[in-house]
């Protein structure tokens, strides 16, 4: 059975996505519950043990306090508290701290540092599962036993006020409760008011035992403008004049023998230096946990000095009376201390293993047929990559087959066993047998198809079918093919390491530059080697409207060589200054950069001039290729965009006043939406219009350019204002490769796929992205929004995360599709199957790698947000190949 090569590797990543589905659901598994049935009581401890003649029975100890207060501040970096600028920040606590009644620690949070498994963490005292930060968005009840379960079992009255996970957590265990949503990232004024409204009349209560109070402002001006910005110290001032009054108000109703009071002041989790969370980095997981209460004794000032000085005496002192040698007794120690560290680490990693509990049946059955598509993908091609583009597969014989049945009978088989005698349950057994037996049968399918193009390209293949073995599908590669090969083979094992992932950028940089270079190589072979070998004879660059190519003069073609000469050195020129731009990965992630520098209140005026005239590029190199309709929406657009920034204060206009008062900048980010949908609304309709009332080539790429134009718009008002030269460098080499470099040195479709491939990564990287979700930006989700609205927020967040492969995925499209002649459907065929395989290479090395080290502590912080980057660009790629089939042509349909 013969398909197009665009369908075939369609099909391939359709089934590929539902074999890393398949995969994650065992990586990701339910999170586990409590071993008991139901939640600990007292009545299932055991007795304690006879202590001579009297028994001794469990019971309940006695309260050491009367009421508790929880003050949980969302993102709270220790340093905001213990660091050098604490005595500025939060000077009431850290007065307390110093010299009060407390005992405070810094409090090291697991990854991921998001705020829904942190309240897991907070009140099961489990270590949080990494499923939990795709459940954050949608917190389910809570149904492993937890301390505010065993609080309303105590008959403990508890309040609480502030982020509503809370609420979704524990439904039905406040007597009295007013959530505010955590997600709607643009507001940290009235979030924190409608918790601190409650305090004045709740502190003057006697009516509740505990208090729980979670603010979210913090948090959000972490998400808008980072850990350094103006708005940080007003807000952590303000934190400290809220527990300045809980502290007041606790104090003034402490009565003469009766039990202290406790207030606790902690964070869920920290902030990089970007401001985001989620990550393993020092900023994100260390955060301070302050105990305040009258029980703990007042510290004097070298208090705790004299205490660990009287320990290191008092352990002397016994060693001296002994009459040990200190030499044996050093050696000792240093054994002691040996076997602590070991034990310490034997109990970590069996603690791992406990409370990460994986679904090896899924996961293997994913992995496999991961693995049996990506080798058909690899022995198809020479056929997707042939003239024709179309792929031969052996369906029907496979089908027809005895290898085949005695296949499903041997996974039928397997199946029975492995879920008959697995002690815990499999999500593939639960399954119906129907669904089943399908999977059975693809995935016998898929090996008896994939032997048998095995087969066929083995050289015996040709004489067991009595053919004599042709010579005509050798391959011969260029220099730029076998650096585009050894770079993407090379790029997918250098993730095998762990700093390799955390630094990824800095190998597609080393990537790109090396293109660049050989790029150059390219251009100046083919005007200066071939024009002497020529007698210096040169066919135009690119053809004429008006007349034929061949009329063009000498002096016409002059300026485009030099053009095509300068383009690979000025895409290094771009890539360096974009490297600079933001700063990413983990290891220099802190260091100041370019974006920070124009984001400071002293360089406003800079930035709001480089964002014009970013904004003004933009028009100029995307209004080309568009109708008269939609260049005016683009130009309206656009300066919608720059009006949004000027309303919640990143840049400015010449008649505004530098202190003057900023918005959430809602109706400027409407008034944009409103021209995007024009845009995409024109462009769709040119495109219908070319596919199914006439086949009008010219009419299909001015539809696809202006449905990529509506895109460039959106993407523009989704990146912050300093990230603006990002999205203006991104289309000015867009421009010119398809111009001066692809066209005229007659790049294939694979070629320029893979460029197309490490362009989209490494502009991912210049956007000041990583493979730590603590750098996805979720305050774009909620660009034009009043409140929280899950579908729009997701959809925006995922879209400006990865504009730099979507904008070179789409360009690619628009490139290939815009091809004259009968070489497009060859051309659609050849980009589609290597986007596949691009895709299809490191999703499945990485479902290896997590499934070696699924037990291993760094899993969560480093290789699993990269498994999930990297199903995200499987979609993604399933997405554009699915476009690019509605696109295609036969080859006997264009009349261009």
């Amino acid at each position: 059975m013969k398909v197009r090569s665009s369908v075939f590797a369609s099909f391939i990543l359709i089934l590929e996505a539902v074999g890393v589905a398949l995969f994650l659901r065992g990586f990701f598994p339910v999170p586990l519950k409590s071993s008991l049935s139901s939640k600990s009581k007292l009545s299932d401890l055991p007795a304690e043990p006879l202590a001579g003649s009297s028994p001794n029975s469990s019971r309940l100890p006695q309260p050491l306090f009367k009421r508790v207060v929880i003050m949980l501040v969302d993102a709270l970096r220790e340093d905001f508290v213990f660091g050098p600028n604490g005595r500025s920040y939060m000077p009431y606590t850290r007065h307390l701290v110093e010299r009060g009644s407390s005992h405070s620690f810094v409090a090291k949070a697991r990854p991921p540092t998001v705020t829904m498994p942190r309240i897991k963490a907070l009140t099961t005292g489990t270590i949080p599962g990494f499923i939990d930060v795709v459940m954050n968005l949608n917190s389910p009840a809570l149904l492993e036993d937890n301390l505010v379960w065993q609080a309303k079992a105590a008959g403990k009255r508890m309040v609480f006020y502030g982020d509503d996970t809370w609420v979704r957590l524990f439904p039905k265990h406040f007597m009295e409760h007013d959530g505010t949503t955590s997600f709607f990232v643009s507001d940290y004024t009235e979030v924190d008011n409608n918790v601190t409204r409650h305090l004045d009349s709740t502190l003057k209560r006697d009516d509740w035992d505990i208090l729980i109070l979670h603010y979210l402002g913090l948090d959000h001006i972490g998400h808008i403008s980072g850990p350094h910005s103006s708005l940080i110290q007003p807000k952590l001032l303000e934190m400290d004049d809220v527990l300045k009054k809980i502290h007041g108000a606790l104090v003034s109703k402490e009565a003469e023998g009766s039990l202290p009071y406790l207030l606790v002041l902690c964070g869920d989790h920290g902030m990089s230096e970007t401001g985001s969370h989620g990550g393993s980095s020092e900023p994100e997981v260390n955060t301070p946990l302050v105990l305040i209460s009258p029980a703990f004794k007042r510290k004097e000032a070298g208090f705790e000095q004299f205490r660990m000085a009287e320990r290191a005496h008092g352990s002397w002192m016994k060693l001296f009376l002994e009459g040990n040698t200190s030499e044996v007794l050093t050696n000792m120690g240093r054994k002691v201390l040996k076997q602590y560290l070991e034990a310490l680490a034997s109990m970590s990693s069996a603690l791992s293993k406990q409370l990460g509990k994986y679904d090896m049946y899924s996961m293997v059955a994913g992995m496999v047929f991961v693995f049996q598509l990506l080798l058909v993908l690899l022995l198809a091609m020479p056929e997707a990559l042939s003239g024709e583009a179309t792929v031969d597969l052996p369906v029907l014989s496979a089908l027809l087959s005895l290898p085949f049945y005695l296949l499903c009978l041997l996974l039928a088989s397997v199946h029975v066993l492995v879920c008959t005698s697995a002690e815990s349950s499999c999500y593939f057994c639960s399954l119906s047998w129907g669904l089943v037996f399908a999977a059975v049968a693809l995935s016998s399918a898929m090996f008896c198809i994939l032997i048998s193009m095995a087969m066929r390209r083995l050289p015996l293949g040709p004489l067991i079918h009595g053919k004599s073995p042709s010579r005509s599908s050798e391959w011969s590669l260029s220099e730029l093919d076998v650096l585009l090969l050894a770079g993407t083979v090379g790029h997918t094992l250098s993730l095998a390491a762990s700093s390799f992932v955390e630094e990824e950028h800095q190998i597609w940089y080393f990537l790109l530059n090396t293109l660049c270079l050989a790029v150059f190589q390219d251009v100046c072979r083919k005007y200066f080697r071939e024009q002497s070998a020529s007698g210096d004879e040169e066919e135009p660059v690119l053809p004429s409207r008006d007349c034929h190519p061949s009329a063009r003069s000498r002096a016409e073609v002059l300026p485009e060589r030099w053009l095509a000469l300068a383009t690979p050195p000025f895409t290094l020129v771009c890539c360096r200054l974009l490297r600079s731009l933001n700063q990413t990965g983990v290891q220099w992630a802190h260091l100041p950069d370019v974006g920070h520098w124009l984001n400071s209140s002293e360089h406003r005026t800079l930035l709001s001039l480089l964002a014009a005239f970013c904004l003004f590029l933009i028009y100029f190199l995307v209004q080309r290729r568009c109708s008269w309709v939609s260049k005016v929406a683009l130009a309206l657009g656009l300066l919608g965009v720059y009006s949004y920034r000027a309303a919640v204060g990143n840049v400015g206009f010449p008649w505004q006043r530098s202190g003057s008062a900023t918005s959430k900048g809602t109706v400027e980010a409407r008034f944009v939406y409103v021209f995007i949908l024009g845009i995409l609304f024109t462009g769709t309709k040119d495109l219908l219009r070319s596919q199914i009332v006439t086949a009008d080539a010219e009419l299909k790429s001015r539809g696809l350019w202006e449905i990529y134009s509506g895109l460039v718009l959106l993407v523009s008002l989704l990146f912050r204002a300093h990230n603006l030269p990002v999205l203006c460098c991104c289309l000015l080499i867009q421009t010119l490769m398809a111009q001066f470099i692809w066209k005229r040195l007659h790049y294939d479709a694979a070629q320029t796929t893979i460029m197309h491939y490490w362009f989209g990564q490494a502009f991912f990287y210049f956007q000041g992205n990583s493979n730590n979700i603590a750098t996805v930006d979720i305050s774009v989700g909620f660009v034009g929004l009043e409140s929280y609205v899950e579908a729009p927020a997701v959809f925006l967040t995922a879209l400006n995360t990865y504009a730099g492969p979507l904008l070179w995925a789409c360009h690619l499209v628009c490139y290939l599709s815009s091809e004259r002649g009968r070489r497009s459907p060859v051309a659609v065929g050849h980009g589609c199957y290597c986007l596949a395989l691009l895709r299809s290479v490191p999703a499945a090395a990485y479902i290896v790698l997590v499934t070696a080290l699924r037990y291993h502590l760094f899993i969560w912080s480093v290789f699993s947000p990269k498994l999930l980057y990297e199903s995200m660009h499987l979609l993604l790629t399933a997405g554009v190949c699915l476009f690019f089939i509605t696109m295609e042509q036969s080859p006997g349909s264009s009349k261009s």
